[in-house]
């Protein structure tokens, strides 16, 4: 029964990886391709450390899965908000279908 719900979890984070690649490779400009890869990227690694954690059920190996997790879980949203913030400071546009831009006038004031 453990194999089942271990295969289970790693086919969701690997599906979840996968529509992250697939976000980076379909989405129009850098802004929503980095929301992909944030977002999915890290349920996705998130979920397959997951899995490993309960399959292996080491203490060693599930505290430095969870350690991971972890890791994932607080570094990836800020390194995407600041790669975002830095390619809009330098100047890359939005995708030109974007609606609206929040950003705009807060960013022109810190250049």
């Amino acid at each position: 029964m453990m194999d089942i719900i271990v295969g289970c979890i790693l086919i969701v984070g690997a599906l979840f990886a996968l529509l992250a690649s697939i976000g980076i490779v379909r989405f129009p400009d850098l802004y929503t391709r980095m929301h992909s890869a944030s977002k999915a990227g890290t349920l996705g690694s998130g979920l397959m450390l997951l899995a490993l954690a309960i399959y292996s059920w080491e203490l060693n190996v599930v505290s430095r899965a969870l350690a991971g997790i972890v890791f994932f879980l607080l570094t990836t949203p800020i390194a995407g908000h600041l790669l975002a913030r830095a390619a809009y400071i330098s100047g890359t546009k939005p995708w030109s279908g974007t609606i609206m831009d929040d950003y705009k006038s807060h960013a022109s004031s810190q250049k």
